[in-house]
């Protein structure tokens, strides 16, 4: 891996030079002192897969310098910060970031988090590279629903890997979740309106509809999509208790500020991690999750994963 470190302080760059080193994580193609000296050409002409990136700089601060460059830059951004406010932590991660490394520097926590990275870039290559394989398959074709059914093995293998890293993969409602994914990579290809997203009635009808067939009763149909949704909200349920025992265990832990700032409304999660804290009865405190954004984010995330 090639990575590219921005940080106005040099003994930050320099400690993350040993790390990526001695760790034999990769090379270090590339440093700035300043957000204002990178630019997407740069990353692009130095074939850089990961940057580490400050969030405050003197001239060009780090959230300025992402919203630049996402838009052109393929690779993935890594974020780091004295700073832990979660307004500005969520700004970031609604840019696109991966992690969110905090000040002062643990060691071990950047080669994991820099690993983590690794995986998922390789994951997306695989990706990529069996896209490539089905489009030379399909001799050129533009893409058309039959087209679409071959590539949702894509969005399923990313699907499993966001699940698996959720903490769900092996529960009920994680094959519900996957089977959501096809149904909308499917419906956002042949959709007349591909920009629209569903409501989650829709989205349950089409995937019990897809599961049943179109000769299943109306009856039949109502009883698949009350038990899908049963195994998915029962799913979420304990991914939320999952994110909220890691917030209480590590509060600047990665997998924890990533997941709770993007898939969850983090009033919910503070709910729920005050809930375990004082062993509350979870009928008391009525936590709600909202499905649709969870189902939203992860097919956003899969999607980004093969693309």
């Amino acid at each position: 891996m090639r990575f590219f470190i921005v940080d106005d302080d040099q003994g930050i760059r320099s400690m993350l030079f040993d790390i990526i080193e001695d760790e034999a994580l990769g090379e270090v193609v590339g440093e700035a002192e300043d957000g204002s000296q990178v630019y997407a050409e740069l990353l692009e002409l130095k074939k850089v897969d990961i940057l580490l990136i400050d969030l405050l700089m003197p001239l060009r601060d780090g959230i300025q310098t992402v919203r630049e460059l996402v838009p052109l830059f393929s690779g993935k951004i890594i974020m780091i910060s004295q700073i832990e406010t979660k307004d500005m932590i969520g700004e970031a991660y609604s840019l696109g970031i991966e992690y969110y490394i905090a000040k002062p520097i643990n060691r071990l926590e950047v080669i994991a988090v820099i690993r983590k990275v690794e995986e998922r870039l390789r994951l997306q290559k695989s990706i990529q590279d069996i896209q490539k394989s089905l489009q030379v398959l399909n001799l050129g074709k533009s893409l058309d629903r039959a087209d679409a059914a071959n590539a949702q093995p894509g969005i399923t293998s990313s699907g499993r890997s966001l699940l698996s890293e959720l903490g769900m993969i092996g529960e009920a409602g994680s094959k519900d979740l996957l089977d959501m994914l096809e149904y909308l990579y499917e419906y956002e290809t042949t959709a007349v309106e591909p920009h629209y997203f569903p409501s989650l009635k829709e989205i349950f009808r089409g995937v019990a509809l897809r599961k049943l067939g179109s000769s299943a009763s109306d009856s039949d149909i109502a009883k698949e999509i009350k038990a899908s949704e049963q195994r998915v909200r029962r799913a979420l349920s304990q991914t939320l208790n999952h994110v909220a025992s890691l917030g209480l265990t590590d509060y600047s832990n990665p997998k924890f500020e990533n997941i709770a700032s993007k898939y969850f409304d983090f009033t919910e999660i503070r709910k729920k991690m005050m809930e375990l804290q004082n062993d509350a009865d979870p009928s008391l405190t009525q936590t709600k999750i909202n499905t649709k954004k969870f189902v939203q984010v992860l097919y956003l995330e899969a999607k980004r994963l093969i693309h």
